[in-house]
């Protein structure tokens, strides 16, 4: 199938790769993303690529949107030459699941939510087929994640699960949004993890959440000095499930400044992950030993 391209106003152009979210349609939107990077096409403002689309923006006085249109289409017909494989990173990322403040948070908005009789974690392990909790989020934990765009809010990534399609955590967003969302809480909507970088508001179920913080525009936590969010898309992400004395510790070396994740560099090849998914991510999560 081929990407989709619409203007946006005067400035802007919309690849649309596929309506529905996939590793393939999301390799993809990168490499066309890099090739417009790696081009230095004059006029090109910004590049945005997201989960299955990506955006371009551009100065029209500098280059004619139809000119910058005839480059993309040219990249799309090399991107679809290129072997999908991809030199990224795979981070381990504590969450403390069950934790009390998601859990004061969600009592607080239980009108909003399909079930109120259930909590967010009950719920979602009762609808994914789980027998329990703890077996939810072992699921949860056991298997990476894929970072496809972060943005929405500053430093939020949103994460797609590495498993095959009928496996993957699906779970609806509130009835109607919360208008608080505590700090660095993992989430979950439709078919993507997602962790809120700030709190505010938001309607995806909650999990759990993580001492590490994933953005900081001072750049004084230690492993964010060089950038200020820790996500870039085609980053992995393996959750590590804590208990509470590990989150209370892990918490105390980030207030000093001693703790960093950790992180590991990978290659991630799409067509040896779809045909050995199970193989290729127990490769990936040795790395993390």
């Amino acid at each position: 199938m081929s990407i989709r391209f619409n203007f946006g106003g005067d400035e802007h152009i919309f690849g649309e790769v596929s309506e529905d979210m996939s590793l393939a349609s999301f390799f993809t939107g990168l490499s066309m993303t890099n090739a417009v990077r790696q081009a230095g096409i004059k006029g090109v403002t910004e590049i945005c690529p997201a989960n299955a689309s990506f955006q371009v923006r551009f100065n029209p006085d500098l280059i004619k949107p139809q000119d910058l249109l005839m480059e993309l289409q040219a990249m799309e017909q090399a991107a679809a030459k290129s072997d999908p494989v991809l030199d990224t990173r795979i981070i381990e990322l504590p969450v403390y699941f069950q934790d009390p403040w998601t859990h004061e948070t969600l009592l607080r908005f239980r009108e909003r939510h399909q079930d109120p009789s259930s909590t967010d974690l009950e719920y979602s392990a009762r609808i994914n087929g789980y027998a329990t909790v703890e077996d939810f989020i072992a699921a949860y934990a056991g298997q990476p994640w894929f970072v496809s765009m972060v943005g929405f809010v500053s430093g939020l990534p949103f994460l797609y699960q590495m498993v095959e399609r009928a496996r993957q955590i699906q779970a609806p967003k509130y009835l109607r949004p919360r208008t608080d969302t505590p700090k660095l809480t993992v989430g979950h909507g439709g078919c993507f993890a997602a962790i809120y970088s700030v709190r505010g508001a938001g309607g995806y179920q909650m999990y759990g959440v993580t001492p590490a913080p994933i953005y900081d525009p001072q750049r004084k936590v230690r492993y964010l000095t060089d950038e200020m969010c820790l996500f870039k898309p085609g980053d992995i992400v393996k959750f590590k499930a804590i208990s509470r004395d590990d989150y209370d510790a892990t918490l105390e070396a980030i207030e000093a400044n001693t703790w960093q994740p950790v992180v590991r560099d990978a290659k991630f090849s799409l067509d040896n992950f779809n045909k050995d998914i199970a193989g290729t991510n127990a490769k990936l999560m040795e790395l993390l030993k």
